[in-house]
C-alpha cells in the first residue's frame, strides 16, 4: 500500500508569473525554487511564492491534474488561486 501523498502547486513571482508543478515532497521543491536550486523557468521568473496546492493520494491523479492545469489559460489559473488565496499570500511562510 502506498502511504505517500503527492501535491500539484502553482507557484508565482512578484509581478504574478505563474508555474504549475507536481511533487512528492512540498516544502522540499518549494525551498528548492526559492534557492534557485531549479535551474529554468522558475529561476529566471524568480518564480518562488507557494500561492496554491492540492493534495493526491495517487501520483497518477496528480499528475492528470497538473496537465489539466497546465492547459488552462491564464485567467482561469487566477481564479483558481484567487478562490482559496484572494491576497495572493504565500502559502508557504504558514
Amino acid at each position: 500500500m502506498n502511504a505517500r501523498t503527492y501535491f500539484v502547486y502553482i507557484l508565482a513571482s512578484p509581478s504574478r508569473v505563474l508555474y504549475v508543478g507536481v511533487t512528492n515532497g512540498l516544502e522540499r521543491r518549494v525551498y528548492e525554487h526559492r534557492e534557485k536550486q531549479v535551474s529554468g523557468f522558475t529561476s529566471r521568473y524568480n518564480v518562488t511564492r507557494l500561492v496554491h496546492f492540492e493534495e493526491f493520494d495517487r501520483i497518477e491523479d496528480a499528475i492528470a491534474r497538473e496537465k489539466q492545469l497546465k492547459k488552462w489559460n491564464r485567467a482561469k489559473k487566477v481564479r483558481l488561486i484567487e478562490t482559496a488565496n484572494p491576497l495572493w499570500k504565500d502559502l508557504s511562510e504558514d
